[in-house]
């Protein structure tokens, strides 16, 4: 499968699904997470509704670069960032969500994909909020998913679902599996979390890809770009935004809060979901991103 590097030097490994005739929607995975996290059976059924899909790996996540050689103090990190410290977040960070945002767009040039459909969860979706702030021409459509602006007073996590999150997990296998799994079911649809699903994905991101040492990065690249309420204001851009009303993890509100601030944008409240994207829900979920993705391609065929 195809890795691209960005002018800075990184690589970014991804894979494609469905026809490269169809209009692309490039999906934006989360913290800590690899393209695995989005199953192979939910992209293909967004590419049987006629989307040509991208998956990829971020950077210090799966197959694509490890910075190694920018470590990040995670103490000096927190710290700085409860004290309201932006510089010297800023200094302690390896990069920003624009450097990530700028990752996305080494993707679609290496495609020859002027525009595309982008679609982010979690991290993921304020990745692809950057890329609409940074480079609204890039995109046809935005949908931010499980996700919020920024800004600290929206969008907080519970506290067992932040103190699971930063909790380092053991290295030996079978323990990571289990206490992995652990965390998702704190966050998971508290109907439709499957503890086998949740142990079958972390087997296979340990044995893809185990890379502890890249959290901290990705953590820091949250922390040092700040909130992103101004630019958001801005877009002018078809946005859809997706919350699960059982997510511990980012609370609603920063759902709410992303689509009050962008102009126009859809605010789709999902019962019975949480930090997930569980089974159940797909037929909801991809029925309303193909209808969002859809309904821009009169535009898109006009240009």
């Amino acid at each position: 499968m195809p890795t691209t590097t960005t002018p800075s030097g990184i690589e970014i490994y991804y894979e494609t699904v469905g026809s490269p005739t169809d209009p692309p929607l490039l999906l934006v995975m989360g913290y800590g997470s690899q393209l695995i996290a989005w199953p192979r059976a939910f992209s293909e059924t967004l590419a049987a509704g006629g989307r040509f899909v991208i998956e990829f790996d971020n950077r210090d996540s799966g197959l694509s670069s490890k910075l190694d050689d920018l470590e990040v103090d995670m103490g000096a990190l927190v710290a700085a960032a409860e004290a309201g410290e932006a510089e010297r977040v800023l200094e302690i960070a390896a990069y920003t969500l624009s450097d990530l945002a700028d990752d996305c767009v080494a993707i679609l040039d290496d495609l020859g994909i002027d525009r595309a459909h982008v679609l982010g969860v979690s991290m993921g979706a304020m990745i692809a909020q950057q890329l609409a702030i940074d480079h609204p021409e890039r995109l046809l459509t935005l949908t931010s998913m499980s996700s919020t602006t920024g800004e600290p007073e929206y969008g907080a996590s519970t506290p067992e679902a932040i103190e699971a999150l930063l909790k380092p997990s053991p290295s030996e296998r079978d323990a990571n599996i289990q206490v992995s799994a652990d965390k998702m079911m704190i966050w998971a649809s508290r109907r439709y979390g499957s503890r086998v699903r949740s142990e079958a994905l972390a087997a296979a991101s340990y044995d893809r890809c185990y890379y502890p040492a890249g959290t901290p990065r990705q953590l820091a690249a949250i922390l040092a770009t700040g909130p992103r309420a101004d630019g958001l204001r801005e877009l002018d851009l078809p946005t859809l935004v997706i919350h699960g009303l059982d997510d511990t993890l980012i609370g609603h509100d920063g759902g709410e809060r992303t689509a009050e601030l962008v102009p126009g944008a859809r605010l789709l409240l999902v019962e019975d979901m949480g930090h997930d994207r569980p089974e159940e829900l797909w037929p909801l979920l991809v029925e309303a991103v193909l209808e969002h993705t859809g309904a821009a391609l009169p535009d898109l065929a006009g240009e």
